[in-house]
């Protein structure tokens, strides 16, 4: 049984279901009346069913809900076990925080989540016939960039149609979405109908495959590279500052390192190295992506899991092998852009060119140099991208708790500095990695991770390892921010909004 029949009996009442053109709505901005009028409900009616349906949680007559009754209340409501959203229920409810839901916190949510879930069946109600067609459902999905076929639609018609007549009508989407914690956007909306909407085979019930597929996912990519190399190109003479002072065995000095970047290059020097680094973007993303969903796949058939409901722990794993395997993939061009980056400091002459210093490296050390310092940069992925992941939620709740008002979820603006700061810090602790990758690098003679390590810490001392942490923290902030700021713009110019 599917969720929307679970809040039906507590409290929810069936309406006479109305055919299109059968209201007006009301001028003015949406309000209060207008989910009245589309639900044809008094408003008494509507109080009683919100105190009913707060009876219904609060089973033990407390006068308030804990997380235990609202994990136990959708429980009782059929929501499937692999997507219990207590605990984000709870939280959005929980406006004072204070540990528990009152009346007048629950009305509040109940009061928003409506108006909020009026505004969207407004928009994809297109028409204003006071119903949703499967036609107005699939050409709001599609503008989401989200590909869905006949049989999908239909199923998802289905699911929430109640009456099975073909359309849906603000009620039955009401019913559907109510307790729904998340921002109702079209692309969340389609998200939470994949995760409950279970399809009966006899004893057993599954979760429908074929889904979440993007019709412009190529444009998505195609924003997240220039993105990428914009972001890369306006932080690449910080990147060949960091790089220049991991490999100074002397007292490492910005002043010194940038008078030397400019008497061998003038501006053209910062940038040296930063066509292969533009170069590795869209290769090293698209391994990443689709190894990232072999990996999610494997996972998920080996733990009898749908890939969307393979874990946190499982996730980061995924992400962690497909980081490595798209970084061994490219990674020659990364030592050969160290090369380029370091040559002319270490050997007083003008650098040769990537053709020529490519073959000078096969030549003299064999094809084996090309993946110097390769093991300690594999080393650093999962640590980085873990203590990255817990840093990162770790600050969006703080930020929910002491930010952001009430129930309301991080923006764009509190998302970007949670990951900034949550990156700083993953960088920091695998940085000594880092160090000792690009010594390898730049090193022409033969030697290993734990070779460089000893003779840096023996020779230079245990500071040595974080030389160039300074530039290297110095790009984060522009990074993130010129990332974003470029893919939202190439989004627009590729109508992905």
């Amino acid at each position: 049984m599917s969720s929307h029949h679970g809040v039906e009996h507590v409290g929810l009442p069936t309406q006479m279901k109305s055919k299109q053109g059968s209201f007006k709505k009301p001028p003015g901005p949406v309000s209060m009346d207008h989910v009245l009028l589309a639900l044809r409900e008094t408003r008494e009616e509507r109080d009683l069913r919100i105190r009913s349906l707060f009876s219904f949680f609060d089973s033990e007559n407390a006068g308030y809900l804990d997380f235990a009754q609202i994990e136990k209340g959708l429980i009782a409501l059929q929501i499937p076990s692999g997507y219990k959203y207590a605990k984000e229920l709870f939280r959005v409810c929980d406006a004072n925080r204070d540990g528990r839901v009152d009346y007048h916190e629950f009305r509040r949510y109940m009061d928003d989540k409506e108006l909020e879930l009026y505004r969207i069946f407004q928009a994809i109600d297109v028409e204003h016939n006071g119903c949703i067609s499967p036609e107005g459902l699939w050409d709001s999905l599609v503008k989401a960039g989200i590909e869905i076929n006949d049989e999908e639609l239909a199923r998802f018609v289905e699911h929430v149609d109640k009456d099975n007549d073909g359309i849906i009508l603000f009620e039955e989407w009401r019913d559907f979405l109510l307790l729904y914690p998340h921002e109702a956007t079209i692309e969340n909306i389609y998200h939470h109908w994949e995760r409950v909407c279970l399809v009966d085979i006899g004893e057993q019930a599954v979760i429908p495959e074929g889904m979440s597929k993007h019709v412009k996912r190529s444009n998505y990519f195609i924003a997240g590279g220039i993105a990428g190399a914009a972001s890369r190109t306006a932080t690449a003479p910080l990147d060949r500052l960091k790089v220049l002072l991991q490999i100074q065995k002397t007292d490492a000095k910005i002043r010194e390192a940038v008078k030397t970047i400019w008497n061998q290059g003038g501006v053209r020097g910062f940038f040296r190295g930063n066509g292969l680094n533009i170069v590795k973007v869209a290769p090293e993303s698209a391994i990443k992506f689709y190894a990232y969903e072999l990996f999610k796949n494997a996972i998920g058939e080996n733990m009898g899991e749908d890939k969307a409901d393979i874990g946190t722990t499982a996730r980061l794993f995924a992400g962690g092998m497909a980081g490595a395997v798209a970084q061994a993939s490219i990674y020659p061009l990364d030592l050969v852009k160290t090369r380029l980056q370091t040559c002319t400091s270490q050997a007083g002459a003008a650098c040769p060119r990537i053709g020529t210093l490519t073959k000078d490296i096969l030549v003299h050390e064999g094809p084996r140099a090309f993946y110097k310092g390769l093991f300690p940069s594999l080393l650093g992925i999962i640590p980085y991208a873990g203590i990255d992941l817990a840093a990162y939620e770790k600050l969006k709740d703080l930020s929910r708790t002491y930010i952001l008002q009430e129930d309301a979820e991080p923006g764009p603006l509190i998302q970007l500095g949670c990951g900034t700061i949550s990156g700083a810090l993953g960088a920091t602790c695998v940085y000594p990695l880092q160090v000792v990758r690009t010594r390898m690098q730049a090193e022409r003679t033969r030697t290993s991770m734990s070779g460089v390590f000893r003779r840096t810490i023996s020779e230079e001392g245990y500071k040595a390892l974080y030389k160039g942490l300074l530039p290297n923290l110095l790009k984060v902030v522009p990074a993130a921010s010129i990332t974003y700021m470029v893919y939202e713009a190439m989004k627009k110019s590729l109508e992905l909004d």
